[in-house]
């Protein structure tokens, strides 16, 4: 696709003269950017939009919309999964319900939904509103994402069912840790004073009622045809009547285009206005959703980019850059990575959309280009990601074959069959449900439920140690973990633990504590003897 004649693209709020982009960024920069982050991150398809005094100056598209050479390019309309960056409507969503006086940002939860519960009862009780919007509960980093990912099935009340039980690691609003989970709690909340489903609400009180193009609540189905296929994703798509709602999608459900998330980065420039001059939220909620409200560490760019704070609001991290505001977020989820930044003191917002699982990409291009309308030039951002990411994947790599599983030094070994039977049964965690450990011909097989296919092989390291390899390798192979079972005193297998091998946090199996059901164990019989 070719940029957008920007006279195409003016806004039916703004007078009528020539939109340009802001100075310091061509459309030259922006290709050669582009184009050198899809080469370095073998990126199939990349859109880029750029909104600059109240008008989209900027959409094209890049590439192809799935890792297959002979898909069909991107372009401006082509929806995309946004992952994490639905957090900012879940979180506007509750700014209009304060606007309308249904709801304070102090409000303690219980007060609006008196179900809700947390491990430890103080917090409960003191668990305020905007408590479930800044990273900052106390749970431990992804906490509860097995439920919410890895092909869970669970329903939203089967995910808040397991929130009790979620394990905190740090004191009450002291320690930031990403946290899918609370935002989905946010979208019940939404649920629970609006009366319709948070699909529902985002669809006609944000999308719609903002004039998003291309852009949706829920995931797109049979007969949409400019859809975006995330990297290790089939590209097939449910019929509508079929389709399940993700638990997770007040947290990351949202798919868009690149003129759709543009045409929300006018809005949100505006103080929430948009084009056609609604007033979509206050310009007060605005600059609620904007301010800081929990502290971050800074990022290991601090010195070069003059970052002195990084902080989160309310589904919006923000900190200082190069001397001025910038207001961002990211998003991960289905193969793909979104990245919204904004530079609100230039009145400018640029828009990122990828089909390739690899955050560096979206980092090289958004730094990049933030860069030049801060700045008027940049560093060479693509090299630097790029080079950090070679250098991790060579650590890793390395540790794999030399102390890694299955490694010389760490070989796996083999297992007679009855002692692959002891581990054999159903065990349950409070959280997650069954998990199934299964012989099948030589293998030992583990299977979660309430996964669609969620399963893989286990193979044996001395002294109870496993790894499962997970089937799925095109989405599931970064989650392959140790599986430690445990023995009671008299041997007999009785539990497990888990813990991730890579860096996934959404792959939350520390936090998991499954327990051998008596029944797999043959205990019945001498339990009722007993």
């Amino acid at each position: 696709m070719m940029a957008v004649p920007a006279a195409a693209l003016l806004s039916a709020s703004c007078p009528a003269r020539a939109a340009s982009l802001p100075p310091g960024l061509t459309e030259q920069e922006i290709a050669t950017t582009v184009e050198r982050a899809r080469q370095a991150f073998n990126v199939p398809g990349v859109a880029v939009a750029v909104v600059h005094d109240g008008q989209i100056v900027f959409s094209h598209g890049y590439g192809r919309r799935a890792e297959d050479k002979a898909s069909a390019p991107v372009d401006g309309r082509t929806l995309f999964a946004i992952g994490s960056n639905t957090k900012e409507f879940t979180a506007t969503a509750l700014a209009q319900l304060v606007e309308q006086g249904k709801l304070d940002w102090n409000d303690r939860v219980i007060d609006h939904m008196p179900e809700f519960r947390v491990a430890d009862p103080s917090i409960t009780r003191d668990f305020r509103v905007s408590d479930l919007l800044t990273h900052h509960s106390g749970m431990g980093l992804g906490a509860g994402d097995l439920m919410l990912f890895s092909h869970s099935t669970l329903t939203r009340p089967e995910v808040l069912a397991g929130l009790p039980f979620m394990p905190f690691t740090a004191p009450f609003r002291t320690q930031y840790a990403y946290n899918n989970l609370l935002y989905v709690v946010a979208g019940a909340l939404v649920e629970r004073l609006t009366g319709q489903s948070w699909e529902e609400v985002v669809q006609k009180r944000l999308i719609d009622a903002a004039g998003l193009p291309a852009c949706q609540s829920t995931p797109p189905v049979r007969g949409q045809t400019d859809v975006a296929t995330g990297e290790g994703e089939s590209g097939a798509l449910p019929d509508k009547a079929t389709r399940l709602l993700p638990a997770v999608a007040p947290a990351g459900g949202i798919w868009c285009s690149a003129d759709g998330m543009a045409r929300w980065a006018q809005t949100y420039l505006a103080g929430g206005r948009a084009p056609d001059g609604r007033q979509v939220f206050s310009q007060a909620s605005r600059d609620a959703l904007w301010a800081p409200h929990a502290l971050l560490p800074l990022p290991s760019t601090a010195e070069a980019t003059r970052t002195h704070f990084r902080a989160y609001g309310y589904g919006w991290f923000m900190e200082d850059f190069f001397g001025y505001k910038r207001v961002w977020h990211t998003g991960t989820i289905d193969g793909m990575v979104s990245y919204v930044t904004f530079l609100p003191e230039q009145k400018t917002g640029i828009v990122i959309l990828t089909n390739h699982d690899d955050y560096n990409a979206t980092y090289s291009i958004a730094t990049t280009l933030s860069a030049y309308v801060a700045t008027g030039t940049s560093a060479d951002w693509v090299a630097h990601w790029r080079d950090a990411k070679n250098a991790e994947d060579a650590a890793t790599a390395k540790a794999a074959t030399t102390t890694g599983p299955g490694s010389p030094a760490r070989p796996f070994i083999t297992l007679s069959e009855s002692a692959r039977q002891e581990y054999a049964g159903t065990y349950r965690d409070d959280w997650r449900g069954p998990i199934t450990v299964s012989l099948r011909g030589q293998d030992l097989r583990m299977a979660f439920s309430h996964a669609d296919g969620l399963a893989g092989t286990l193979s044996a390291l001395p002294h109870d140690l496993f790894v499962v390899r997970w089937d799925d390798r095109g989405q599931d192979a970064e989650d392959d973990s140790y599986v430690q079972f445990e023995r009671d005193v008299s041997g007999k297998v009785v539990g497990m633990s888990m813990r991730v091998i890579g860096s996934d946090f959404s792959f939350d199996a520390q936090d998991l504590h499954p327990r051998k059901e008596a029944s797999s164990f043959s205990e019945e019989k001498e339990a009722k003897r007993l």
